[in-house]
């Protein structure tokens, strides 16, 4: 017999369950995403998105997946969240006064969810193998089914897909958050021409905190739920490739690669239960990261050139990685990184690097101490 509506759902459930998944929910996918869509434009129209002009392409595609963009008479979207872990693991929450640093201390510089493999190359596959399974489900009257894997690589709005299915809500730092697993997740979904029941929306549950706002180190919120990514720390550590703005870098402070700020504040995260050890080895700090430091990241020989070029740190490349190291160096004023430093000043090949180095070298002879918050900044002006 062919399996009922219902049938399908658990089915697809427990399979996404098989292979790893922690949460699933469904949402309608010939509803448009008429008002999110709106709140996208204002972004966009604002000049947010700074330098990733990606993100104003194919709005039609983001507005609705049931088109030709990613699925032609698609009824479905399965939305799909991996957790990954955190909370820092055992080792990794101090920081030792030496320039050359261990492999601990570099990771911990690190988001969590890049500290390991790219996380891209495996999540990928399990939304690709839910996929297969979703077209072995008979459609009505036997139609064929199909299904379209999504993951980062095409112009869907995933965050609010997973809000309108239910996955979860969207918190006040424009993330989503899963009640009882928080917000450190990575989602896929999976677009299907076969027709599921689906899922309620989960009513905002952020109430009056304002902790992730709060914790902001560049003041990047310029409202709830409103994210300017020219002041965010993960966007100017990883997709800006000028030089940063000099009011931002003391809020840079020591993130090397993304921050998680907003996220480890956030009361959701809190509670979190801790990922399993078999499910951590994804994100565990990978072999180039844990035996480089700060001045070899400066410099990009050794396995400071392999961490770069084999994991997610690629995403900035070598040279937007060495200007990260100068200039939380800058921010660290450790003035036993001087030499490197004026070394890099005068010969790195990228104008980039040598002007965060000598950034950096002016910071060890500044007398006084800045804040390590920026409260107050100068408008960005619209792009």
């Amino acid at each position: 017999m062919t399996p009922g509506p219902e049938e399908a759902r658990r089915a697809i459930r427990g399979k996404a369950a098989a292979l790893g998944f922690d949460a699933v929910a469904f949402a309608r996918a010939d509803v448009p995403l008429d008002a999110e869509m709106r709140r996208y434009e204002a972004f966009l129209e604002a000049g947010m998105h700074g330098e990733m002009r990606y993100l104003a392409e194919n709005a039609e595609a983001r507005r609705r997946v049931d088109t030709g963009h990613i699925l032609e008479g698609a009824r479905s979207v399965v939305c799909l969240a991996r957790r990954y872990p955190g909370r820092a693991a055992t080792g990794q929450g101090a920081r030792g006064s030496d320039p050359e640093d261990d492999g601990r201390d570099t990771a911990r510089l690190v988001a969590r969810y890049a500290r390991g493999r790219d996380y891209h190359n495996f999540l990928r596959k399990k939304v690709r193998k839910l996929a297969a399974f979703i077209r072995g489900l008979p459609g009505p009257d036997d139609a064929p089914t199909r299904a379209r894997p999504l993951c980062d690589d095409a112009p869907v709005l995933e965050r609010a897909w997973a809000a309108r299915a239910g996955l979860g809500f969207i918190g006040k730092n424009g993330l989503l958050i899963v009640p009882g697993q928080g917000s450190f997740l990575l989602l896929g979904e999976v677009v299907t021409t076969l027709s599921l029941p689906p899922d309620a929306p989960i009513e905002g549950r952020c109430g009056s905190c304002t902790a992730c706002l709060d914790a902001c180190p560049t003041s990047a919120f310029p409202q709830p739920f409103v994210l300017d990514a020219r002041r965010c720390v993960a966007y100017l550590t990883i997709e800006h490739k000028g030089s940063i703005p000099e009011a931002l870098r003391a809020g840079v402070g020591e993130h090397l690669f993304g921050c998680d700020d907003c996220q480890t504040v956030c009361p959701f995260n809190a509670s979190q239960r801790p990922v399993e050890p078999s499910r951590m080895t994804p994100f565990q700090a990978s072999g180039p990261l844990s035996a480089t430091s700060l001045l070899s990241l400066l410099s990009g020989v050794g396995p400071a050139a392999e961490a770069v070029s084999s994991g997610p740190l690629k995403r900035a490349g070598a040279d937007g990685i060495a200007r990260n190291a100068a200039i939380v160096l800058g921010n660290r004023r450790d003035s036993r990184a001087l030499p490197e430093l004026r070394r890099a000043a005068e010969v790195h090949p990228s104008e980039v690097v040598r002007e965060a180095s000598n950034w950096a070298v002016e910071q060890m002879a500044e007398p006084t101490r800045r804040e390590s918050k920026v409260t107050r900044l100068p408008p960005l002006a619209p792009k």
